[in-house]
């Protein structure tokens, strides 16, 4: 067996159940969850209809690269959503089968096998970032998102001999757990360093369709490539999802884009790792990516949902909106485990403990006292989870 294996911690999703294996919730109270961000909107339905009229096409073997009609669709979206001057459908595109076995297999593909080198990411993170490093041969290196520094990753923090050995570099903008947007200085510096140290930027931009100002959208990475002039977007790539904008999780659709040489080799890793998506997914992306209108509700209703249980927790818990996605990321007046198990235990509501989706880095767990809350159910039920909570803080 591959002894990396042996590397991996567990999922915080199974840490999560060991933390309640001794407890039993109360049984007048219906279970909410919040601590699992899979969309709960209804998926589009003309991507339903889609996919049930193209079911024939099951006859087919798909292309790795993608069907041209949604490899142009992807760049004529990535086009408008960033303001960019253009993309190279061709070159610059590559559909995947969603963005978590992407990021974890595109680190397998560009990662070269050393003892010095090193994979970057935030911490709080995505956990498949960590996995991806460590199964690449690669030691993963923390950078803190704390308070203090707006919840970003303290750049600073990286020495420059860590920046020289750095192989690729994880980003997570708007991020999970915490909301908070890279602004486009700062990606644009990081840029600059990728260049310097001929490391590869990987821009995970999931949640970057989920914000609350219809007039001010998240930068992207490529975006900030586009304004310094380089339209090759050399050492960048960003990984997109259908599963968020448009509520299609289990679509497993989405796309990897930016430097064609990246690219280039990247698909000639999928090709042998036989990634190809099935041709009804792709025609139902075409139909997905080519309508905003139901994005545009998609946002109506997480700025309902938000508003409503930021006014329910005033007062009585430290939190404050996050700049995009679905989270929140409050602080808790007690260890973020316990408030996790009392909230379980007296309530039926799960929270995600912060700690388990970070690791330890400079002598501190910047999840520590923090717990995730994903705001995907509908409107009643973040309500009445709200007020569950509040009435549990009554308690503690």
């Amino acid at each position: 067996m591959n002894p990396d294996l042996n590397r991996l911690q567990p999922y915080p999703f199974e840490k999560l159940r060991q933390l309640f294996a001794d407890l039993a919730p109360p049984g007048d109270k219906s279970p909410i969850a919040l601590s699992i961000g899979e969309p709960r909107h209804p998926s589009p339905k003309f991507v339903i209809r889609t996919l049930a009229d193209n079911l024939d096409k099951l006859a087919n073997y798909p292309l790795t690269r993608g069907i041209p009609e949604l490899r142009r669709g992807i760049a004529s979206w990535l086009t408008q959503r960033f303001q960019l001057q253009g993309v190279d459908a061709e070159q610059q595109v590559l559909p995947v089968n969603g963005t978590r076995e992407a990021l974890f297999a595109f680190a397998q593909a560009v990662v070269s096998r050393c003892p010095e080198a090193l994979v970057l990411s935030p911490n709080p993170f995505y956990q498949i970032y960590e996995g991806a490093a460590l199964l690449a041969g690669a030691r993963p290196v923390f950078i803190n998102c704390l308070e203090e520094n707006g919840f970003l990753p303290d750049f600073a923090s990286i020495s420059a001999a860590q920046w020289q050995q750095c192989q690729l570099l994880f980003l997570c903008s708007p991020g999970n757990p915490t909301g908070a947007v890279l602004p486009m200085e700062q990606l644009q510096q990081l840029i600059r360093l990728a260049r310097e140290h001929d490391f590869i930027i990987a821009a995970d931009e999931c949640y970057s369709e989920i914000y609350f100002d219809e007039s001010a959208p998240p930068p992207g990475l490529l975006q900030a490539c586009a304004a310094m002039g380089n339209d090759d977007y050399r050492n960048c790539v960003v990984f997109h999802s259908l599963s968020k904008r448009s509520n299609l999780p289990g679509l497993r659709s989405g796309f990897v884009a930016g430097d064609a040489d990246v690219l280039a080799r990247f698909l000639q890793y999928r090709t042998y790792h036989g990634c190809a998506m099935p041709p009804h997914h792709q025609l139902a992306s075409v139909a997905a990516w080519a309508d905003e209108s139901h994005v545009v509700q998609n946002r109506l209703r997480y700025r309902e949902k938000f508003a409503a249980v930021m006014e329910i927790l005033a007062g009585h818990l430290e939190v404050n909106m996050p700049d995009a996605g679905f989270y929140l990321w409050p602080q808790t007046p007690v260890a973020e485990t316990e408030f996790a198990r009392q909230l379980f235990a007296g309530e039926h509501v799960t929270v995600l403990p912060g700690s388990f989706l970070a690791r330890e880095a400079r002598g501190i767990n910047p999840g520590a006292n923090r717990v995730r809350m994903a705001l995907v159910a509908e409107l009643s039920q973040c309500v009445e989870a709200a007020e569950r909570i509040v009435h549990r803080l009554g308690k503690l």
